[in-house]
């Protein structure tokens, strides 16, 4: 660890850190299709694959929509039906009333109508409130379906990709340089796990910009993650890490479940 360069900056000024800002996410990247090749996984791949699973995930949250859709216009139509037939049978209930009460009265047979009514109203009234119980219910099912779709989408990002792909990892880097390149100094801190990965490609990196511009790589052995990483320029901090995908994609999930589209 000794030819490890320590940073002698322990903290930043929040206010100059920014993130990295990431395409739309259903703006789908074109990905090379050489099947001859060996096919390394880059950031455009992990964008392409984002992309599709939240497209999944619209698409399953639309179908339950209809579906939701379907069952209330199925409760709605059960309603009119029931209305219809009250208002066809009320002469009837009203006379049937008025015969039984005549003997007591011409009051008492009014309010048994009235209360054969109000029981009829009542049963549609609770067939209304089973329905949106049902669709509540039926709706919490879905988003049980998307947050698994997610958490599918997670593990298929970063699961074993950075294990098995050092240049996945060097593209999300090369991103965050892309960032930078007016700035005057470049300071990169990267996790112990990494730091050898990115020396080792200091020239390629490096070339992104003019020779005068330093050049340095730092470890940081406090990161939460060994994926984290940021670079400090002179004009503040640029936060480079695939967490930051994983947070967007659930962010777009829970967009998506909250759309009244």
């Amino acid at each position: 660890m000794s030819r490890i360069i320590r940073s002698v900056y322990t903290q930043s000024n929040g206010d100059n850190v920014k993130k990295i800002q990431i395409r739309d996410m259903f703006d789908i990247p074109e990905m090379e299709t050489d099947e001859t090749s060996h096919h390394q996984m880059t950031m455009e791949d992990v964008f392409a694959e984002r992309d599709r699973l939240l497209a999944e995930a619209r698409a399953e949250i639309q179908a339950a929509r209809q579906a939701f859709e379907q069952e209330m216009q199925m409760h709605f139509q059960e309603i009119e039906h029931m209305k219809q037939s009250w208002e066809e049978e009320r002469p009837n209930r009203v006379q049937e009333a008025y015969d039984e009460g005549y003997g007591q009265g011409y009051e008492d047979g009014t309010n048994r109508a009235t209360e054969a009514m109000a029981q009829s109203l009542q049963t549609a009234n609770e067939i209304i409130v089973q329905a949106g119980e049902n669709a509540k219910k039926y709706i919490e099912d879905q988003e049980a379906i998307i947050l698994e779709l997610g958490l599918t989408a997670a593990e298929r990002i970063i699961g074993t990709s950075l294990e098995q792909n050092d240049e996945l990892y060097l593209s999300i880097v090369r991103r965050g340089l892309k960032e930078a390149r007016e700035m005057k100094e470049i300071k990169i801190y990267v996790s112990p796990t990494y730091y050898g990965l990115i020396t080792s490609n200091r020239d390629e990196l490096a070339e992104m910009f003019p020779t005068d511009v330093p050049f340095m790589i730092f470890v940081n052995e406090d990161f939460a993650n060994e994926t984290d990483c940021y670079i400090e320029t002179n004009y503040g901090r640029i936060v480079v890490s695939i967490d930051e995908q994983l947070n967007e994609l659930r962010i777009k999930l829970h967009e998506i479940l909250e759309s009244k589209e």
